[in-house]
């Protein structure tokens, strides 16, 4: 990408965009897809200025006209923007000469005979690569029919959301909103009208709110709502200039005499004299959004509602049959405050004021560009190196229109283009900044519910029967295989009573499945869906997986521990790799600690030096000479830095020995010989939230994800199922996001 762009990206789309889009006011979606506008770092597309104007047209004259003199002076097109295409060609050798092609040389005719000279072909329309090639370089003309390239839809993470929904109605509106059309103004009209302030629908909204924006902690710099500032340990969503001046505008609006909302209008008299104080907080509130980390928050309690309409609506001129209560009840019917704002706490400033120390993080403000994610740089820095707390890697966004980006290479869940609910398809996240290779799921039927005990469980839903955990995954029921004892249990079954799965005594005897877990028994192995020939004794980071060598003699045997979600099967999971002993190790920077705590930069240096890997991530000092502990995974690693970087909580100090849960029956426990350390800072109470686990108890991993992904459509010759457990932890595609 040129400076030029750069530069015009810095000084010009930023400012314009916030004043653009601060005419929208308190109009959400308007204001969402103006946003969509300015933050893309190539050239709109005709759908976006199509949207936009299809909607805020009647909202705002102003904001149409404000865009539209912007995407007229936007910059030409970059030639990195057709990155996506390299893909299409069939030659690996061509696909490399076309990104290197496309990123050093700028003019059409230098592009072209780069490729045909790199291609070896002729610029034919039939072949895939100059098709793209072609279809991507007419989109930047009006009025010509846009071929965009493979994707999630408009906006894949919304996409997500849609399957949310509790109403039918709304959940085809959402869908046909952000699939592959942008929806006409009714249709969102309709999503605002019978949807946007709906409570039934309150785990929709919230998904939506956490893509669109996502609670950041802080709020400063605002120069209107300043009852907002100096709050570093709130959340907020949408904290920034562009809100500020939004809720200026949403008050010159309400000066007029009425508020507008997408389904009823509200008469009210003069607020300049009316309760002004808390109308500014209204109009700042609903533009800043205080919100919780678990709820939208973006609608103001209920007894405020009422409060301030009473006092300063007008009722002669109130709709027909509806009253301030009437009213409040549409707009926020709650006074839960986890899932409203309470007006008192912004009438007046934070006392926070005149603190110098605040709460930071790395990523908050974003520094990163628009098409990388930020990172917690947890890694650590090479000497003379300059190092930053934050890294920003590259990423894919999730649609033409969405902001919300994941991490190059990771693997990703997301719903069928074509907006069918239950379609999706696993996408990896690809060097050209886009989602490649996916492969389409088989549809699942999200309406198919279960019945239990006469009653049906939707799906998504999770309950208990008796002791046990279920949850409804497309009209299948999936439990834990926990043992209860009732009131009419004997006295020799509630004394034989463990609490553990298949009911297996408590007592810990490791065995390694072919799968790389660690289960604390056999007994428990086998209640999971092992057999017998799929387990041995002994837990599985005792195990050497490469003695005796299963590689050849011109290659290295190197360890590669990996807990797969199943090995019932033909497939292996396989605990090691075989490597050329020439093997160059590359730069990457992804520090190791080996077992004399010496740091290597990455695990290829490591065993290339003939180490042993203790743990991953920098050589901590006090993880020098400590004693091991007990994961909650039932193995024994030999520090705690070892057990965090395997992505494990320590349970306890020592050697496992132990395996158990709180038991209200059972006389004693193997927890009972379990001694837990001292509380390192004095003055402190420990506690033990209700129903915690107290020693490792063995996760049934395999049979449920097993049977999760037969059911998803999963179970192919491609063996995704078979991926690790952090490969499949990837594909949660809403979660917190750093950007």
């Amino acid at each position: 990408m040129n400076l030029n762009f750069l530069l015009f990206v810095c000084v010009f789309v930023s400012p314009v965009g916030s004043v653009c889009c601060s005419y929208a006011g308190h109009h959400t979606n308007c204001r969402e897809y103006c946003q969509a506008i300015f933050r893309t770092d190539s050239s709109p597309g005709p759908s976006q200025i199509k949207a936009v104007e299809n909607y805020c047209a009647s909202i705002s004259p102003q904001l149409i006209h404000c865009v539209n003199n912007y995407t007229q002076s936007y910059p030409m097109r970059n030639p990195t923007d057709s990155l996506y295409c390299c893909d299409r060609a069939e030659d690996y050798a061509c696909q490399t000469a076309c990104k290197r092609i496309l990123m050093s040389m700028k003019t059409e005719l230098e592009i072209v005979d780069g490729l045909i000279e790199g291609c070896k072909t002729m610029p034919l329309p039939q072949d895939p690569l100059w098709q793209c090639f072609l279809e991507s370089s007419r989109s930047v003309h009006p009025g010509v029919t846009v071929h965009p390239p493979p994707s999630t839809g408009l906006d894949g993470a919304k996409l997500h959301c849609c399957s949310k929904a509790n109403s039918s109605t709304c959940r085809e509106l959402c869908t046909k909103l952000y699939s592959t059309s942008w929806g006409n103004s009714q249709s969102w009209q309709e999503f605002d009208r019978f949807c946007e302030y709906n409570a039934v629908e309150v785990s929709m909204l919230t998904c939506l709110a956490d893509v669109r924006e996502p609670c950041q902690l802080g709020c400063r710099n605002l120069t209107y709502c300043t009852n907002f500032n100096n709050r570093p340990t709130e959340l907020f969503r949408s904290c920034n200039t562009q809100s500020d001046q939004g809720a200026m505008n949403d008050m010159k609006l309400w000066e007029k005499g009425s508020i507008k909302m997408p389904f009823i209008n509200i008469p009210v008299l003069d607020i300049k004299k009316c309760q002004p104080e808390m109308w500014k907080a209204i109009a700042c509130s609903l533009q800043i959004k205080p919100c919780h980390s678990k709820s939208r928050g973006s609608i103001i309690c209920k007894s405020d509602c009422v409060e301030i309409l009473k006092k300063c609506g007008d009722h002669n001129k109130f709709p027909e049959g509806h009253s301030a209560e009437s009213i409040c009840e549409l707009l926020s019917p709650t006074d839960d405050l986890e899932n409203c704002i309470p007006l008192d706490t912004y009438l007046s400033p934070s006392s926070l004021g005149n603190i110098v120390e605040d709460v930071t993080h790395p990523c908050n403000p974003n520094p990163c560009a628009a098409n990388q994610l930020c990172e917690v740089n947890r890694k650590g820095c090479q000497s003379g190196e300059l190092c930053l707390p934050y890294l920003c890697v590259p990423g894919c966004k999730l649609g033409e229109a969405s902001d919300f980006i994941v991490r190059q290479g990771t693997l990703i869940q997301v719903p069928s283009s074509a907006g069918d609910v239950g379609c999706y398809k696993i996408c990896t996240c690809g060097h050209s900044g886009l989602l490649e290779n996916c492969m389409e799921m088989r549809c699942v039927d999200l309406q198919k519910s279960c019945i239990v005990g006469g009653q049906r469980k939707s799906h998504g839903t999770s309950f208990n029967i008796d002791c046990n955990v279920c949850s409804c995954f497309a009209g299948n029921l999936i439990c834990s295989t926990r043992q209860c004892l009732t009131e009419h249990s004997s006295e020799d079954e509630r004394r034989k009573f463990t609490g553990l799965p298949c009911n297996c005594v408590d007592q810990f005897v490791p065995v390694c499945g072919q799968n790389g877990r660690t289960y604390p028994s056999a007994c428990i192995a086998r209640c999971v869906g092992l057999q017998d020939n799929q387990f041995e004794f002994g837990s599985c980071i005792s195990k050497d997986p490469c003695n005796p060598n299963p590689c050849n003699k011109n290659q290295r045997c190197i360890p590669k521990k990996q807990v797969c979600l199943t090995s019932f099967g033909k497939f292996e999971c396989s605990q090691h790799e075989c490597v050329p002993r020439q093997l160059n190790c590359d730069q990457t920077r992804d520090p190791v600690c080996d077992t004399d705590n010496v740091e290597y930069s990455n695990l290829c240096t490591l065993y290339q030096k003939g180490k042993s890997l203790a743990y991953r991530g920098p050589c901590q000092p006090f993880c020098k000479s400590v004693e091991p502990v007990c994961g909650h995974n039932g193995e024994t690693y030999s520090s705690v830095c070892a057990a965090y970087s395997d992505r494990v909580a320590v349970d306890y100090y020592g050697h496992c020995q132990a395996v158990g849960v709180l038991s209200d029956y059972g006389f004693h426990s193997e927890c009972a010989f379990v001694k837990c350390p001292q509380l390192s800072t004095t003055g402190c109470k420990p506690v033990i939230a209700p129903g915690m686990l107290i020693c490792w108890s063995s996760l049934q991993v395999g049979k449920s994800l097993s049977r999760l992904c037969v059911q998803i459509g999963l179970y192919l010759e491609q063996n995704l199922c078979f991926k690790t457990l952090y490969s499949i932890m990837s594909l949660s595609l809403l979660r917190e996001r750093t950007k």
